[in-house]
């Protein structure tokens, strides 16, 4: 028994012994060449993230190995991690280097592809550097698995890659390589045997769609397919979705790649479908609901529409669905009770309406609940605030009603709460204040009401409550977190709350208008050292204290929003990340201080918006600094001149200088400047050619100035020019002929001035021109019936010019489609009305201004479009055009024949102007179709005939003028008619009425008669104040305008405006009617609103009375009122009127 143990441990050492130093697992060449490569790179063993992996957010590694820390020469490298031996042979099959932490370069010539017997190589998650990717990898023939994701290399991908006929798994995703067609087929024609392809961001866009069909050769392998973002483009057969065998395709963030979801047998393994951000478009197939294995589909931001098919809705094994930014319709089904095992949901930013189904008690698993920018309607479901795993809840931008559910799970886990956008209403729950795991809270734009609480829960962060309704004080803030905290546009009362100063966190605030009152000093903002952004804009009733004296450390500040704040000095801060700053709409005056100046030019020299527009403030204009992007001081006194090199600020996009006194020679602008307007100044000299070197202008606006010399003809050739306004200068010349093709004219605005020559043709490249203002200018030429194809036209004034010849229009239906406007008085035009052109004047028919208010033309924010038309017999200036607003202006020509029928179709016209010409005939019955009319001239003509009764129908008539034709016959009473007088009719011979003084022989009714002596003394009734009411905003203004100024009513009120402002409102015949107004003795101040201004004519300088309104405010005359008294006398004048 002995000698038999002692025979066996023999035999054990002498093997021991044998194996340790004869026979070695790992072949010589491959240790070698290990060693080399290990030897070849530098291993980054620190904590520190490499920035090219953060800057994907696919998958990475849970940690870092440094696995060839353990290669030693001494060693066994069978041994060594990530290295496998075949136990067969000695030689090296498997290395898996992943997540290794590599750094440097690849070299071509790399000693790791000597390795020939290798099956798998794993380099994933190492750093080469920018290396192409070698040659020599085709060299590894019996490669089975190669995965290179996330190893920054470059270049090409080499055509070698296809001598890998054994691949079974290719990964070569998120590298900054190019894969082009000849080696992709090649590859999908040798390696038959792929199960798994990914190539994400590889650039494959040199692929058509006969490439990508190739992978149906790889029906019967293929289990893995991702493609994202690999700029693939073409339509891709449905027959690659729907390959046998396929688990997991993912081609999404291909915005070029289009096809369709098979419609019939898509019975396949598919586990993970995503074809997000893919031009894959049509509807959701029916046979969706085949593929019952699915776990995640996404198929966010496609072109996806029609409803979602109830067969969806039993894909149960679904953990992830997105369906977001699609133009999906219909309803949320309530069979989405059906996905027990869903975790994320989105189906927001579709057109989904009716109810939100309540449904979620089911979806106990529920995380992330998103159906935002939607039209559902009805209540929030309670249900939703019960889910006992829901953290992220976004609700916003849809028609929900309602209150807010009061009751919540305990223990919720609610982090992210979006209900804003809505039409909620009732109280803040008490939940929103005390919730623990509540982050973010939106609850902005709704109807919300009551006070704000005191919100205690610790770990809010962002709070928006902004644009509702609540009211009272503003509650005690504990929660110490808080970053953002949005309150703006509420009717909140008090005093501004000083545990806002205690959030030492907070780097948003925005508390304008919130009628919040008292006084602020402003150096209490010091304590929030990283505030970021500070708004408290538009508080009338807040006052901030500003000690110009001493300094406020804000040291983050990058935006301070003062506009309409009562400040009236500038506020002194150090801040050298203070990029925006507004002090718009305050009471500033006087002269810029110099520290101010200073601080532009060094400690604010980064600064990019500077608005100071709409102060008093005068003296030399501040330095721009360099980086300046916006710099406004419009509406301001500033006077002197501008140094040509003013505006030498490279990154200046807008410069509005408009409205102040300068003069001399206009600045040059940069040549990236996009809005530019130094319009309502004194500016003289020559519009330089140099302009046209701006060649990204969007907005050129020099109005109102003293400009001459002819227009650059460049200025047509700015493709990216939408806005050109030169009115009210004196510019001569031709109109610039060089429009090109496919310009982005929107608005020409070049009336009032002594522009000659013909129109140019070239105007009809203009296809998105929706305003053409050459009036009062002296051009000469027919009607430019060329213009009527273009599409988006809304206003043509051509008032004022030499333009002669009959006016035609082709027999095209699309004929001026959208022309709103159309005003050519006042020039030499003959022959019949143009019938041919009315017809077609779809925008003047069926207009509907009832469903969203009132909408105007143009960008509020950096220009307003204008026009000067003839309303009620006075010259207006509409400063702001309502899409509402129609009128046709033919006056003053030398028309004749009779008025069209056709014009009875023309349903929303507001206004109808065909005086001082030659029209004869009789006035047609179908101008009683006209039920929005509120002016009508047919005076100075040749009419004859009775006037006829369905006329009285015109509810909103408020101006009618027949006078001086060949009417006869008793005028006709009721409504409307009661109400005008002599002047209406006067110049017909055979007329005859209560409205005349001559009566007629056999008339029994009397007119109606006040019941008020005051009222008959002064002329005023508030029949007409009543019936402004029920006109709404147009027709209010325009009847009460009416009533103030041509009926005469209430005379008392025109003495006043007479004797304060000594103007004489006076109302004119002849063909060239005006309101003269001693402009001398007029303040040429201009409001937003209303102004008094003089306009030029081609005859004499002509003084001109004109009303501007945006039909919002109260109607009534703005001039620069010199003192108290005149001020209230305009304001109970406004009440009078009640227009409003």
């Amino acid at each position: 028994m002995g000698s038999f143990f002692k025979f066996h441990l023999f035999l054990l050492l002498l093997i021991t012994h044998f194996t340790s130093y004869t026979f070695s697992l790992c072949n010589h060449h491959d240790t070698s060449a290990l060693l080399q490569f290990k030897n070849s790179f530098f291993v980054d063993t620190s904590s520190k993230p490499d920035p090219f992996f953060i800057s994907y957010s696919g998958p990475s590694c849970s940690s870092f190995s440094f696995k060839t820390e353990s290669w030693e020469n001494s060693t066994d490298c069978c041994e060594w991690d990530g290295v496998t031996c075949d136990t067969m042979s000695d030689h090296v099959i498997g290395l898996d280097l992943s997540c290794n932490k590599l750094k440097g370069e690849l070299h071509p010539n790399s000693i790791i592809f000597q390795l020939r017997h290798l099956q798998q190589l794993n380099l994933a998650f190492n750093n080469f550097s920018g290396s192409s990717m070698p040659i020599g990898v085709g060299d590894l023939v019996k490669l089975t698995h190669l995965n290179t994701s996330y190893c920054n290399l470059n270049g090409n991908i080499p055509s070698t890659i296809s001598h890998l006929s054994k691949l079974v798994s290719l990964d070569l995703s998120f590298n900054f390589v190019e894969l082009d067609s000849l080696t992709w087929k090649k590859l999908i024609h040798n390696a038959t045997n792929l199960r798994e392809l990914h190539l994400n961001i590889v650039n494959m866009s040199s692929l058509r769609e006969s490439s990508l069909s190739m992978l149906k050769n790889l029906s019967s392998s293929l289990v893995s397919l991702s493609l994202s973002e690999t700029e693939l483009q073409g339509n891709l057969s449905s027959d690659i979705l729907s390959l046998p065998n396929l688990q997991r395709l993912d081609l999404s963030f291909n915005q070029n790649l289009s096809g369709q979801l098979p419609k019939s047998n898509w019975s396949t393994p598919l586990r993970y479908l995503v074809l997000s951000s893919s031009a894959f478009s049509g509807e959701i197939p029916y046979s969706i609901g085949q593929l019952k294995y699915l776990t995640r589909l996404d198929f966010s931001r496609c072109n996806l529409d029609g409803m979602v098919p109830l067969s969806l809705w039993n894909l149960t094994q679904l953990t992830y669905l997105d369906l977001s930014f699609n133009k999906l319709n219909g309803e949320i089904s309530p069979l989405l009770s059906n996905l027990k095992h869903l975790i994320h949901c989105d189906l927001g930013f579709n057109n989904f309406s009716s109810s939100i189904p309540i449904v979620y008690g089911n979806l106990i698993k529920l995380e992330y609940l998103a159906l935002s920018s939607n039209n559902l309607t009805g209540q929030v479901p309670s249900s939703l605030f019960h889910l006992p795993h829901l953290s992220h809840l976004y609700l916003s931008s849809n028609k929900l009603v309602g209150p807010i559910p009061i009751e919540i799970t305990k223990r919720s886990k609610l982090s992210y709460v979006f209900l804003g956008d809505n039409m909620l209403n009732g109280t803040i729950p008490h939940w929103c204040y005390s919730l623990p795991s509540l982050l973010e809270l939106y609850l902005s734009n709704n109807n919300l009401t009551g006070f704000i609480g005191e919100f205690s829960t610790y770990s809010l962060q962002y709070l928006d409550l902004s644009n509702n309704h609540l009211t009272g004080f503003i509650g005690e803030f504990s929660t110490y977190s808080l970053q953002y905290l949005l309150l703006s546009n509420n009717n909140l009362q008090g005093h501004f709350p000083n545990s806002i100063f205690e959030l030492q966190n907070l780097t948003y605030l925005d508390l304008s208008s919130t009628n919040l009152s008292g006084v602020v000093d402003f150096h209490q903002f010091s304590k929030l050292n990283k505030l970021w952004f500070l708004h408290l804009s538009h508080n009338s009733f807040l006052s901030i204290n500003i000690d110009s004296s001493a300094d406020s450390i804000l040291p983050n500040l990058f935006l301070l929003d003062l506009s309409s704040a009562n400040i009236n000095s500038f506020p002194k801060f150090p801040a050298r990340n203070l990029k925006r700053l507004y002090l718009s709409n305050n009471n500033i005056r006087g002269k810029i201080p110099k520290w101010f100046h200073k601080k532009l030019l060094n400690s604010w020299k980064d600064i990019q918006y500077l608005d100071l527009s709409f102060n008093k403030l005068q003296g030399d204009l501040p330095i721009p600094p360099s980086g300046i992007e916006y710099f406004s001081l419009s509406n301001n006194n500033f006077t002197g001149y501008i140094s040509s090199t003013f505006c030498n600020a490279s990154s200046l996009r807008t410069l509005n200088l408009a409205h102040n006194n300068f003069q001399g020679d206009l600045p040059i602008p940069p040549s990236g400047i996009q809005y530019f307007s130094l319009s309502n100044n004194n500016f003289t000299g020559y519009i330089s050619s140099t302009f046209c070197n701006a060649s990204s202008l969007y907005v050129l606006d020099l109005a109102h100035n003293n400009l001459t010399g002819m227009i650059p003809q460049c200025l047509g050739t700015l493709t990216s020019l939408n806005v050109l306004d030169m009115q009210m200068n004196n510019l001569y010349g031709s109109i610039p002929r060089t429009f090109t093709k496919g310009n982005a004219f929107e608005t020409i605005k070049l009336n009032g001035n002594q522009l000659e020559g013909p129109l140019p043709q070239s105007l009809a490249n203009c296809s998105y021109l929706e305003v053409l203002d050459l009036g009062d200018n002296n051009v000469e030429d027919t009607f430019p019936d060329w213009l009527e194809t273009l599409p988006e036209l809304q206003v043509i004034s051509l008032r004022s010019n030499n333009l002669h010849g009959a006016i035609t229009c082709s027999s095209t239906k699309h004929t001026f489609p959208k022309l709103r406007i159309f005003d050519v008085s006042n020039n030499n035009f003959s022959g019949p009305l143009p019938t041919s052109c009315i017809k077609n004047f779809q925008g003047m028919m069926n207009v509907n201004d009832n469903n969203t208010g009132l909408q105007y033309m143009g960008d509020s924010y950096y220009y307003n479009d204008s026009v000067v038309v003839t309303v009620k017999g006075f010259f207006i200036e509409l400063t702001r055009i309502l899409t509402a607003f129609t009128t046709i202006d033919l006056s003053n020509n030398m028309f004749e024949g009779e008025i069209p029928q056709v014009i009875g179709e023309l349903n929303s016209l507001k206004g109808l102007n065909l005086s001082n010409n030659g029209i004869t005939g009789s006035i047609p019955q179908s101008l009683s179709h006209l039920r929005n009319l509120e002016w009508l001239d047919l005076s100075c003509n040749q009419l004859t005939g009775e006037i006829p009764e369905a006329l009285t129908n015109l509810n909103f008539l408020s101006v009618l003028n027949l006078s001086q034709n060949h009417l006869e016959g008793i005028i006709p009473k009721g409504q409307q008619f009661n109400t005008f007088e002599n002047d209406s009719f006067e110049g017909n011979t055979m007329l005859c009425g209560f409205q005349l003084s001559k009566s007629c022989k056999n008339e029994e009714d009397l007119p109606p008669h006040s019941t008020s002596e005051d009222e008959e003394e002064s002329g005023f009734g508030w029949k007409a104040v009543a019936i402004g009411y029920g006109c709404g905003a147009i027709s209010g203004f325009l009847l009460g305008y009416n009533v103030f100024f041509f009926t005469g009513k209430p005379q008392w009120l025109v003495r006043i405006v007479e004797n304060m402002f000594n103007i004489r409102l006076k109302r004119t015949n002849n063909r060239y009617c005006a309101n003269h107004i001693d402009c001398g003795k007029v303040d040429d101040e201009s409001h937003h609103y209303f102004k008094l201004f003089c306009m030029k004519s081609d005859t004499a300088k002509v003084d001109v009375f004109d009303v501007t309104t945006d039909m919002w405010k109260t109607m009534f005359i703005f001039v620069k009122p010199a003192d108290r008294l005149q001020q209230e006398t305009l304001q109970q004048m406004s009440r009078i009127l009640t227009i409003h």
